[in-house]
């Protein structure tokens, strides 16, 4: 078929926009519709490892406004669309999808169209379990979608089955950094990535609580800082933008403390800064789960807790109702249960184990 000059414009390059929408491809799919003229328009997800769609695109034609909605799962369940038979990459029309071996099965996918208006369609399926899967759907009500449709459809394929090998890295890298981050959260810590001019290009949740941004116009702010300490943090980041991987940098904040290294390369960033607060109270359940690790009672690991908290051994019993005597013969069960010789040793052990992120 030949291929227009808005055809790049209007359907390529939204595929890759498409990324970002909520919900994605949306603009494409009311691209598509009026390219072909079709009544309706479908794009079915299923996420990496999934056997299911789990996310309906739809793009309706003004005429269709009062049509009943499309009902993808019960297409589905009569053999037709979203149908994991179908090969990928392969445009279907209407008629290789019907069951005409089964009078039973045909006549209720017959009835199920006939309820939603379809009589004419294309379908094409795409993706990989890896990338996650995509099944793209055109429907007509009158008059059959023709050649130049399917050759269209069999066109766009790869490039949306690139898309969403882009959609699946996009969403590993997500996961990766919502991991990450609530880790740090859990320890009180941010971080932040600057340009070697000192522009933030990203901020989790938790540096975005302790630290204060500027307004500016555009995607990227500033720290808002006085001018000395601006100063002494662009020339920092300057610094880390081409110094090896190991190096450090430690610039003041006033009440914080932001400690510097160089950004991984392809970042677009110089630096990531990482800022803590001062520790808050251990979660409720800490204590819980150095119980079970250490093979504690519940006294036993609330005594440590307190402990690591900075409290004494006598203060730490008394909070729990204990004598001075019992506390001090706890805090000898604890030390020989957790395998350390001191107090010193056991705060540093609850401090650096996983009680501080239950």
């Amino acid at each position: 078929m030949a291929f227009l000059s808005t055809d790049q414009r209007e359907l390529y390059l939204p595929l890759m926009e498409g990324l970002l929408e909520d919900p994605p491809w949306q603009r494409f799919l009311a691209n598509l519709l009026q390219r072909t003229g079709a009544r309706r328009a479908a794009l079915a997800l299923a996420p990496p490892a999934s056997a299911a769609p789990t996310l309906t695109v739809r793009a309706d034609a003004a005429r269709a406004a009062a049509d009943p909605p499309l009902d993808l799962a019960r297409l589905a369940a009569l053999g037709l669309f979203p149908g994991k038979a179908m090969r990928r990459a392969r445009v279907y029309t209407l008629g290789e999808m019907l069951d005409f071996d089964a009078q039973a099965t045909l006549a209720a996918q017959r009835a199920a169209l006939g309820t939603m208006r379809i009589n004419h369609a294309r379908a094409v399926r795409v993706g990989s379990p890896a990338s996650g899967e995509a099944w793209l759907l055109l429907t007509r009500e009158r008059e059959d979608l023709g050649a130049a449709d399917s050759a269209l459809l069999a066109a766009l394929a790869p490039h949306l089955a690139a898309a969403l090998a882009v959609r699946a890295a996009l969403g590993r890298a997500e996961a990766r950094a919502a991991v990450a981050e609530s880790t740090l959260a859990a320890l009180g810590a941010g971080e932040i990535a600057l340009t070697a001019s000192a522009q933030v290009l990203a901020a989790d949740a938790e540096a975005e609580r302790v630290l204060a941004f500027t307004a500016e116009p555009g995607p990227v702010r500033r720290l808002q800082l006085l001018p000395e300490t601006a100063r002494a943090l662009e020339t920092a980041c300057a610094a880390l933008a081409e110094a090896p991987a190991e190096a450090r940098r430690l610039v003041a904040l006033g009440p914080h403390h932001l400690l510097l290294r160089p950004a991984p390369h392809g970042t677009g960033a110089a630096a990531i800064g990482v800022i803590r607060r001062a520790p808050a109270a251990l979660p409720a359940r800490a204590a819980e789960v150095l119980a079970v690790i250490h093979g504690l009672s519940p006294r036993e690991a609330a005594l440590a807790i307190g402990l690591a908290q900075g409290e004494t051994i006598l203060d730490a019993g008394a909070r729990l109702g204990l004598t001075a005597e019992t506390a001090r013969n706890y805090s000898k069960r604890l030390y020989a249960k957790t395998g350390t010789t001191g107090q010193a040793q056991l705060v540093a052990l609850v401090l650096t184990g996983l009680a501080p992120l239950a």
